[in-house]
């Protein structure tokens, strides 16, 4: 493996895609520590501590702290993936027979899908700053100090305009990362802002243990074995797959005798785990910002107490919204009738399956069995971990989400380089050269 890492610097395209992606997590990570003005830092700091295993504190967490320093980068790219999941839902079902027009128009089509992506994101980063401008004006004052100095109609369209030009900035990042760099870039800058908070999280454990005595050393020895047995769960789950059988018979081209082996298809257990999971809490987070335009009204509370994460009706809300992504994300990836199309043409077959239509029908009755238990394994694995994270009051990086979203995305970067790796006759990271990762991310 030490050699594999060497060997990823001899590749001057690699050296460079490499760079790149790391250039550009270090101007991101640069803008999340530059602060609003009209801000007061320290009194937003207090709440946000207060707030530290509310919804605040797990998009915060999504922000890599930019929430609570009411940085350039605060929304983060969420208004991006709010308008994906929203351009995504209207062409699966067919709302708007224009954007069903664009998607069969190969690259332009994609292209002008994607531009009417970013018009989107612009608008609903617009409403969400607004909300959010609204959330931290009326925050109530932590000990003597407020936490906007001078709320008014200036503070309030400076700090949108400024909320939305971060946004647009960290999602033309994020293109970067993906076009130029390695890796998915919208899945790497969340990853980033996860990882950031690993050693403030860890900091917090050890203080809670010798100096608060709050936690005693079995709790915090319990805590790091579930967060081994949930990684390895996890590393388990996004490596999954259901192998196929699949021979392809014999036939002459030219002068020489093709086909006659023995392969496998192999279908994902978890296609979309990460994808499923950061489009779930991209749409919880959006009725939060709409009661943020009057938190202190009757419905602006009704909507906070709905989403409380530590209620049941919320976990429950998460859960389904991820087996309902999980579903979508592999209805628009996985096309059993092209699959099956492609396997006739080439002369393959499923064993005991005949070519064509009764393959196709085949194939997707084996990914609607398989997609259901990943579903509901990635569901439990996001969700049962934050429940017991609340019993025993621990930081929001040991949950199942954050664990499922950071694994995910190494998984799928190590397997992208190791890609590159293996193109150039290298050795990849493990013996057999492939490591499983995860699907691409879906977009407009």
């Amino acid at each position: 493996m030490i050699q594999s890492v060497f060997d990823l610097f001899k590749i001057q395209e690699l050296r460079k895609r490499i760079l790149i992606t790391l250039g550009v997590i270090a101007l991101y990570r640069l803008g999340v520590t530059i602060p609003i003005p009209g801000v007061n830092a320290d009194a937003l700091t207090f709440l946000f501590k207060q707030q530290a295993n509310s919804l605040l504190g797990f998009l915060d967490v999504f922000s890599g702290g930019a929430l609570s320093r009411m940085s350039i980068f605060s929304m983060g790219i969420m208004p991006y993936i709010n308008a994906s999941i929203i351009m995504s839902l209207l062409q699966g079902a067919h709302v708007i027979p224009y954007l069903d027009h664009l998607a069969k128009e190969g690259e332009a089509g994609r292209k002008r899908l994607n531009q009417i992506t970013r018009y989107a994101t612009v608008a609903l980063g617009f409403i969400q700053s607004f909300g959010l401008t609204q959330l931290i004006s009326r925050m109530p004052i932590a000990g003597d100090l407020p936490v906007v100095i001078n709320p008014g109609l200036a503070f309030t369209s400076t700090t949108m305009v400024t909320l939305v030009t971060g946004t647009v900035f960290v999602m033309w990042m994020g293109e970067q990362i993906t076009e130029f760099g390695i890796g998915n870039g919208t899945s790497l800058i969340i990853f980033t802002g996860i990882v950031d908070r690993l050693w403030p999280a860890v900091s917090n454990v050890v203080r809670e243990v010798f100096e608060l005595q709050q936690l005693s050393l079995f709790g915090a020895l319990l805590i790091l074995a579930a967060v081994l047995a949930v990684t390895g769960l996890v590393v388990w789950l996004e490596t999954g797959q259901r192998k196929i059988p699949v021979q392809y018979a014999k036939r002459v081209v030219g002068r020489k005798m093709m086909g006659g082996q023995s392969t496998f298809l192999p279908l994902k257990v978890d296609q979309s785990g990460v994808i499923a999971v950061i489009f779930a809490v991209s749409l919880l987070s959006f009725p939060v910002t709409i009661a943020s335009f009057s938190p202190q009204s009757s419905w602006g509370h009704r909507i906070n107490d709905l989403f409380n994460r530590s209620a049941w009706w919320y976990n429950t809300i998460y859960a389904t919204l991820i087996i309902f992504f999980c579903y979508f994300y592999n209805s628009v990836s996985f096309n059993p009738k092209d699959i099956a199309e492609n396997l006739k043409k080439w002369g393959g077959f499923v064993l005991g399956i005949r070519p064509g239509e009764h393959t196709a029908i085949y194939l997707e009755k084996v990914m609607e069995r398989i997609t259901l238990g990943g579903s509901l394994a990635v569901a439990t694995l996001a969700v049962l971990p934050s429940i017991l994270q609340k019993k025993f009051n621990v930081p929001f990086f040991f949950g199942g989400t954050s664990i499922l979203i950071v694994v995910g995305v190494a998984l799928d970067t190590v397997s992208q380089l190791e890609s590159h790796l293996i193109m150039r006759h290298y050795e990849g990271f493990s013996k057999t050269g492939k490591t499983s990762g995860r699907g691409r991310w879906y977009s407009a």
